[in-house]
C-alpha cells in the first residue's frame, strides 16, 4: 500500500459506520496499526460499533487534539512513525461546530496531508458529514482528497489541487482591530514583549494557567519574525469572539509550506518554534502577501471579559 488520501463524503450515522468500520477491520486483519481521529460522538459511535476489536485501535478525541488543525500532522506523523510497515488512520478535521475563523486551518491541513505523507506506505481516510456541512466546504474537500467515496462507491476527484487551497487559505486577509494593543520587536527586544504579552493576556481576562503559554508564544513568534523577515516586526494583541488574539507582522515569507508540522531531530539547532506555537495555541493562522507575512494564534477564553 502506498499513501493514499481518500474524503468518504457519509449522510448519516449508518453511511459513516459503513464508510469506515470495514476500513478499520481490514487493516486489523492485515495487522496493521490503526487510529481513529475523530469528533466526540463519532468517536463513541466507532468505539461501539468496533467493540469487539476496540482494545486494538487507537482512538483520539480530534475536539481535544485537533483544536488547533495545526497540531494534527504532528500527531499522526508521530503516530505513523512509531510503526514499521502499513498505517491506516481515519481523521476527521471538519464537523460542523467549526467556526468560520477556524474552517479555513482546517482546509489547510487537510491540502497539507498531501505534502507532509507522500511517498510513506500510509492510508487516511476523512470523513465528511454531507447533512451538516455546507458546499463550499465539501468542494474543498474534493481539492485536497485525490479520491471521493460517497454513496455511488469510489471515483477520482477530478478536482484535485491541494497547492490552490494553500495559496487560497493563506491569502485570506487577516483583520486587525482599530483598538488593538501593539508594540514592536527587535533583535534584543524579546524580554520586552514576553513582558506586553503577558500583561495583555492578564488584562483580557486569559486563565491563569494559560498566561504563560500565551507569553511562550507570543515571544516565539517574534523571535522567528525578528530572525527570519527582516530584522523588526509589530506584535498586536486583542480579545475577539471568546479569545485572546496574537497577531505578528513583518517583511518575510515562509518558503516552507509544512514549516510548524514538521518534526526536528533532537541534534537539529533551531526548528522548533513554529512547532511549539501550533502545540500551545488554540489555532493559527497565516496570511501571506507581497508585503509579508501575518501569523496569527488564538488562545481561548472563558472570563466574561472576552468582547
Amino acid at each position: 500500500m502506498t499513501f493514499a488520501h481518500p474524503a468518504l463524503f457519509y449522510s448519516d450515522e449508518d453511511s459513516y459506520i459503513d464508510g469506515t468500520v470495514p476500513f478499520v477491520v481490514e487493516g486489523l486483519a492485515s495487522a496493521e496499526p490503526v487510529a481513529v481521529a475523530v469528533p466526540r460522538r463519532n468517536l463513541r459511535l466507532l468505539q461501539e460499533a468496533l467493540s469487539g476489536f476496540a482494545h486494538l485501535v487507537t482512538f483520539v478525541d480530534m475536539e481535544d487534539t485537533g483544536r488547533n488543525p495545526g497540531r494534527i500532522i504532528p500527531d499522526l506523523r508521530a503516530f505513523a512513525d512509531r510503526h514499521r510497515g502499513a498505517v491506516r488512520i481515519i481523521s476527521e478535521p471538519v464537523w460542523d461546530l467549526r467556526t468560520d475563523v477556524e474552517y479555513p486551518a482546517c482546509a489547510l491541513h487537510e491540502a497539507l496531508v498531501n505534502y507532509a505523507f507522500s511517498g510513506r506506505d500510509l492510508s487516511i481516510l476523512c470523513p465528511y458529514d454531507t447533512a451538516t456541512l455546507g458546499h463550499d466546504i465539501l468542494a474543498d474537500a474534493e481539492k485536497t482528497h485525490p479520491v471521493v467515496i460517497d454513496a455511488n462507491g469510489h471515483r477520482p476527484s477530478d478536482h484535485f489541487h491541494p497547492a490552490r487551497v494553500v495559496v487560497a487559505t493563506h491569502s485570506l486577509p487577516l483583520a486587525i482591530p482599530s483598538g488593538a494593543a501593539s508594540t514592536s520587536a527587535g533583535a534584543g527586544a524579546m524580554a520586552a514583549v514576553r513582558a506586553f504579552a503577558r500583561e495583555q493576556a492578564v488584562q483580557l481576562g486569559l486563565d491563569r494557567d494559560r498566561v504563560d503559554d500565551f507569553a511562550l508564544a507570543v515571544t516565539e513568534l517574534a523571535t522567528n519574525s525578528v530572525r527570519h523577515g527582516g530584522g523588526e516586526s509589530t506584535v498586536r494583541v486583542w480579545a475577539e469572539s471568546r479569545s485572546i488574539v496574537c497577531q505578528v507582522n513583518d517583511n518575510g515569507h515562509i518558503t516552507d509550506v509544512l514549516a510548524g508540522r514538521t518534526p526536528v531531530h533532537a541534534n537539529e539547532p533551531g526548528g522548533r518554534g513554529l512547532l511549539l506555537v501550533n502545540r500551545l495555541a488554540d489555532l493559527v493562522r497565516t496570511q501571506t502577501t507581497s508585503n509579508g507575512t501575518a501569523i496569527q494564534v488564538r488562545f481561548d477564553l472563558t472570563d466574561k471579559k472576552a468582547t
